[in-house]
């Protein structure tokens, strides 16, 4: 007797689920970076260093991810990434440094094998529909990250930072309880071979599909590390410039951040659409104008700052969702596109640790925002033109 299996919507909703822990709880930290400093008699550097470690570890954990995700299943590691994101959440709460700390770090590692590991289940169970299941993964991570941003701060203030921060555990908790049915039933399929194949788990790939590959990881990992790298700076000095360039108030410019990764879910589900009806480089020069507006609006016209950030933010959903589809549409295997994936990424996040970083070190040597602005410009400019070899139909 043929076992049924579960619904397909069941099984997309539920990794959905775990894609919103996949931000949200790195997101969290920052509108109460001073309480936690203070609470845990941290020094800047310190308090700094809570929210660079986690981009240490994408950077540093993605291969150990990816040979896991290779080893156990990627439905698998969805499942461990989930409990370490709840462990990590939880840790970091606990009101000590070296809690804080090593929470932190699980966090990140949990959260760089779930990076690795959603895109393979996307490549391989929705192949077909993986413009528009990326689309919706990447705009389920900014719905997460917008959701703390704006809600951890009125939490803190009624429960203290501790339980504000450690509440958000609960989202893993949910995705626990949807996912584990659900990738336990995508493993059955799997192994008894009912699941809808699509593309074949691996391949022997000629030298010239191997060549292709190679490049394609190649140029993706520079336009990721340059996205990664300017949205990373952006999110950490955004507010600042906004307070010394236009006057605004701590509470304001610190507000600022919530449409900037709101009008992201907008970039991330539009996409899908235009790729479907035009062209991929039109898609990805557009995208890449509209990530342009922010540094170069502030620099040009920065009275209107909301403009700016309202576009950018869509264009650096967009992205992000142009990237990632590329490599699951030109992915000949499963295995293939783990790989490069792990590529990428391993790349571009370390390039993203270091940007926040080398933008304050501008800001201080010039005592201004001109030349940091011109440095995302620059990064965004390199990953238009990565994002434009990317996209250029395959020969």
């Amino acid at each position: 007797m043929t076992r049924a299996h579960l619904p397909r919507w069941f099984l997309l909703a539920a990794l959905l689920a775990a894609a919103l822990n996949l931000r949200a709880p790195l997101a969290a930290l920052a509108p109460v970076v001073d309480d936690v400093a203070t609470g845990l008699a941290l020094s800047p550097a310190g308090a700094g260093l809570l929210t660079s470690v986690p981009v240490l570890c994408f950077a540093l954990c993605t291969p150990v991810a990816s040979t896991l995700v290779a080893r156990v299943g990627p439905e698998r590691a969805v499942g461990l990434a989930l409990v370490a994101v709840l462990a990590g959440t939880v840790l970091r709460s606990a009101g000590s440094v070296p809690a804080a700390l090593a929470g932190t770090a699980v966090l990140g590692v949990g959260i760089a094998v779930g990076n690795v590991a959603v895109p393979v289940v996307i490549t391989r169970d929705f192949h077909h529909r993986a413009g528009s299941v990326t689309g919706a993964y990447t705009a389920v991570m900014n719905v997460g990250s917008t959701a703390t941003t704006v809600l951890t701060v009125p939490l803190a203030a009624a429960l203290g930072w501790q339980w504000a921060l450690a509440g958000w555990g609960l989202m893993a908790v949910v995705a626990l309880v949807v996912w584990v049915p659900a990738g336990r039933d995508l493993g059955a399929q799997h192994a008894a071979g009912t699941a809808p194949r699509v593309l074949p788990h691996d391949l022997v790939l000629e030298p010239e599909q191997r060549r292709a590959m190679r490049r394609l990881a190649a140029v993706l990992a520079v336009a990721f590390g340059a996205q990664a790298g300017g949205y990373y700076a952006m999110t950490a000095w955004l507010p600042e410039i906004l307070q010394d360039r236009l006057g605004l108030g701590a509470a304001a410019a610190g507000g600022a951040a919530a449409p900037f990764q709101l009008c992201a879910v907008a970039g991330s589900l539009l996409v899908p659409i235009a790729l479907a009806r035009g062209r991929a480089r039109r898609v990805a020069a557009a995208v890449s104008l509209l990530w342009l507006a922010l540094p170069l609006g502030l620099l040009v016209a920065p009275g209107a700052w909301l403009v700016w950030i309202c576009l950018a933010g869509a264009g650096q959903g967009a992205a992000f969702t142009v990237i990632f589809t590329v490599l699951a549409q030109r992915s000949p295997s499963v295995a293939a596109a783990r790989r490069a994936s792990a590529v990428v990424q391993t790349a571009g996040y370390a390039f993203a640790a270091l940007a926040p970083t080398l933008v304050g070190a501008l800001h201080g040597a010039t005592h201004g925002w001109t030349v940091p602005l011109l440095a995302v410009t620059g990064l965004i400019t390199a990953m238009t033109v990565a994002l434009l070899t990317a996209a250029r139909p395959p020969r």
